[in-house]
C-alpha cells in the first residue's frame, strides 16, 4: 500500500489527520531509492500517519493544503537529486528534462527547492507545526557553502529557509527521536544528526569561523571546511556551531550508524515498487526504469573522492545488509506482476565495497590523518570479495531471476588488491553480471590531476583492463569497459586535457562519450578547490578554469572525433579571447 497523496486515502485509512507530511521534489516513487518514500515508510511502521506531496505547485495553494496539516511537523526534501543539479547543466544552462517528473518535462521542480518549499508553508499555514528539513539538497548545505549557480558562499540553510530543524544525512534514527519528542512536547535540541539555530553555540562545541569571517578570507574558509569535514564520523566528532549574525546554526555530531539488523529491517518494508497512481496519471517517470527493479546492499563510501559529496551525507563507513536480507528482497522483486526478470542493480555508492570495512573503524571511528584507500590502500582495511561473491552467486539461483546488472561503479584499485579473491569477482562480473559494458571511474589520467581528486594513479587502470578483457575473451564475450572521465576539474588545464585524450585514445584504445564537465558541488573538498584557487592541502595556488565556453571545450578536447587534428572543432587556439557573459544563475 502507498503512502496516502490524497485526502481521500487519509479517509481509506480511517486518518482524520495526519502526524508528518513530507514534501519532495520528486515525483512519489515507493522505492527504496526514494528517500522519501524510505522515512515514510520507517515513520508508519513507528506508529505515525504519514502523507507525501510531490512536487506541489508552488504558485498556488492547491497541492500544499490538499491534506490538511500535520499534527507533529512537515518533512521537507528537495528530492533524490540537488534542485540545482536537477535543473541546470555543468554550463549553466536549463535543463529540459527531469527523469523524476511525469513526463519526463523539467516544468515541476523549482530552484532551491527545500527553500521554495518551505517558503510555500509559510504563506498557507500560520500555526506552529515546525518545518524539517532532510534530503541531499539540505544536508550538504547545512554550513556555509560555496555556491555554484550564484558563485558565492551561502550562509547555512535554515538561515535562509527560516525552517525550525534541519536532519542530515542517513536519518532514519533521528528522525525517530525527533518524532517522538515533538510527540512528547519536550526539547529536540540534543538529538544526534539534528542541526537548528540558536542565540549561543553550546559548551563543549567547535566553533567554526563565523559565515562574515569566511565571506571576508579564503584562508577562513579553508579552516571551516577541515573542520566540518573532520567532524562528520558518528564515533569521533564533535558538535559544531556557526555563527552568522546574532545568531549560531548549531550542529549536533551525525546520527550513528545503522546496525544490521536495523538496515536490514528497512529494506523489508512493502515497498509497492511503482509510482504512485496519482502521479502516475500525470505520467511516467523515467527513472523508475533503472530503480525499480534494483537492489542497495549497502550505504556509506569509504573512497572519498574529492569531488564526492557522499562522505558527509551517507558517511566514511559502510554499512552492508545481511546476505539473508538481500535474496529476501530479490526473491519478493521476482513474485512481481511486472518483473521481467533482469535485476538493473546490485550494488551501492561503490559496487565492490560491500561486505568490506576496517575492525578498526567500526570501533573507534575513522582515522583523522588519512583515508582508507588514497593514496594506497590502508593495510587495516582487509579487502575480500568472498562475501559478494557468495551473493552474486546465491541471487542468481533464485528461480524467476534471469540477469543480475552490477550497475553502480566498481573500484578496481579494490580487485587488484584483493590477491585472494580479487580476480574470481571479476570473473564472476565477467560471465554473469555486466550487459556488454562495465562502469569505472577513473576520471582523469594525469597525477596532478588524480591527487586532487584522491583517485588512483592509472596503473591500476591498464592492468584491471588487461584482466577485464582476458576474462571476456575466455568466457567468449565482446565486452567493454565504459570510463566516466571529468573535464574542467581544478588543476586541469587544456594541457591536461590533451593528455588525457592520448591516454584514452592510445592507452585505453577509445574516444569516450562519457565526459562530464566538472560541478562543483556543495560541502566537497573540490568546491572548496574552486572557490578558492588553492590546493586545501598544502595552500598552492590551483589553475582553474571558470569560464563556461572554455570549460565545454576541455570536455571536446577529449570526446572530438578528429584524431589527426591538434585543435578539435570549436577549440580556440592561444591568444584568441573566449571571454563568456557571466549567466543570470551561478551552478553546482
Amino acid at each position: 500500500m502507498f503512502l496516502p497523496t490524497t485526502h481521500a486515502e487519509m479517509q481509506n485509512r480511517g486518518w482524520g489527520e495526519l502526524d508528518v507530511i513530507l514534501v519532495s521534489g520528486d515525483s512519489y516513487i515507493d522505492t527504496p531509492y526514494s528517500g522519501i518514500a524510505v522515512i515514510g515508510r520507517v515513520l508508519i511502521n513507528a506508529g505515525y500517519r504519514v502523507g507525501v506531496i510531490a512536487q506541489p505547485d508552488v504558485n498556488s495553494d492547491q497541492d500544499i493544503t490538499r491534506l490538511g496539516e500535520p499534527a507533529l511537523f512537515w518533512g521537507v526534501s528537495g528530492g533524490t537529486v540537488d534542485s540545482m543539479v536537477a535543473n541546470y547543466t555543468a554550463t549553466l544552462r536549463k535543463r529540459r528534462t527531469d527523469d523524476f517528473t511525469p513526463g519526463g518535462v523539467n516544468n515541476r521542480r523549482p530552484d532551491r527547492a527545500v527553500i521554495a518549499y518551505t517558503n510555500l508553508i509559510k504563506k498557507h499555514f500560520k500555526s506552529k507545526s515546525p518545518i524539517v528539513l532532510g534530503g541531499i539538497e539540505a544536508s550538504l548545505r547545512r554550513i556555509t557553502h560555496y555556491d555554484y549557480w550564484s558563485d558565492r558562499l551561502r550562509a547555512p540553510i535554515l538561515f535562509d529557509s527560516k525552517a525550525d530543524y534541519l536532519l542530515y544525512g542517513m536519518a532514519e534514527v533521528s528522525l525517530l527521536e525527533l518524532a517522538a519528542a515533538l510527540r512528547e512536547q519536550r526539547s529536540p535540541h540534543d538529538i544526534r544528526g539534528l542541526a537548528y539555530l540558536a542565540k549561543e553555540s553550546p559548551a563543549g562545541y567547535i566553533e567554526l569561523p563565523s559565515y562574515e569571517e569566511v565571506l571576508a578570507d579564503k584562508l577562513a574558509f579553508t579552516r571551516m571546511f577541515h573542520l566540518f569535514y573532520h567532524n562528520n564520523d558518528p564515533i569521533t566528532a564533535k558538535g559544531l556551531a556557526q555563527r552568522k549574525g546574532d545568531r549560531f546554526v548549531v550542529l549536533n555530531p551525525p546520527s550513528r550508524t545503522l546496525e544490521q539488523t536495523e538496515l536490514d529491517e528497512i529494506y523489508s518494508y512493502d515497498f509497492q515498487r511503482a509510482q504512485h497512481p496519482y502521479y502516475e496519471s500525470q505520467g511516467p517517470v523515467k527513472a523508475l526504469e533503472t530503480i525499480r527493479f534494483a537492489i542497495p546492499t549497502h550505504r556509506g563510501c569509504y573512497g572519498e573522492c574529492n569531488f564526492c559529496a557522499i562522505a558527509v551525507h551517507e558517511g566514511r563507513t559502510v554499512s552492508s545488509r545481511s546476505l539473508g536480507s538481500i535474496l529476501q528482497e530479490a526473491e519478493r522483486i521476482s513474485r512481481h506482476p511486472h518483473f521481467n526478470g533482469i535485476i538493473t542493480d546490485l550494488s551501492g555508492p561503490t559496487a565492490n565495497m560491500y561486505g568490506i570495512e576496517c575492525e578498526k573503524k567500526l570501533k573507534l571511528g575513522a582515522c583523522e590523518d588519512k583515508r582508507c584507500i588514497y593514496p594506497q590502500i590502508c593495510p587495516v582495511l582487509k579487502i575480500n570479495h568472498a562475501r559478494q561473491i557468495e551473493m552474486l552467486q546465491k541471487i542468481r539461483q533464485i528461480p524467476g531471476i534471469h540477469k543480475v546488472s552490477v550497475g553502480s561503479g566498481i573500484r578496481y584499485d579494490m580487485v587488484m588488491a584483493d590477491h585472494q579473491c580479487g580476480m574470481q569477482y571479476l570473473d564472476e562480473i565477467v560471465r554473469f553480471h555486466t550487459s556488454g559494458q562495465l562502469k569505472v571511474a577513473p576520471e582523469h589520467s594525469e597525477q596532478v590531476v588524480l591527487s586532487l581528486m584522491g583517485k588512483p594513479s592509472t596503473d591500476f587502470l591498464l592492468k584491471f583492463k588487461e584482466k577485464f578483457q582476458t576474462l571476456s575473451r575466455k568466457a567468449g564475450k565482446d565486452q567493454y569497459l565504459t570510463y566516466y572521465l571529468i573535464a574542467a576539474y581544478p588543476g586541469s588545464s587544456d594541457k591536461e586535457m590533451k593528455a588525457l585524450r592520448k591516454f584514452v585514445l592510445t592507452s585505453l584504445q577509445v574516444l569516450p562519450e562519457q565526459v562530464q564537465v566538472f560541478t562543483p558541488t556543495p560541502s566537497t573538498y573540490a568546491s572548496l578547490m574552486y572557490y578558492t584557487e588553492q590546493d586545501p592541502f598544502t595552500g598552492e595556488p590551483l589553475f582553474v578554469e571558470k569560464n563556461l565556453h572554455r570549460k565545454a571545450l576541455q570536455k571536446d578536447l577529449v570526446t572530438a572525433s578528429r584524431p589527426g587534428k591538434s585543435t578539435p572543432p570549436g577549440v580556440v587556439k592561444p591568444g584568441h579571447s573566449n571571454q563568456n557573459r557571466k549567466p543570470a544563475h551561478g551552478r553546482k
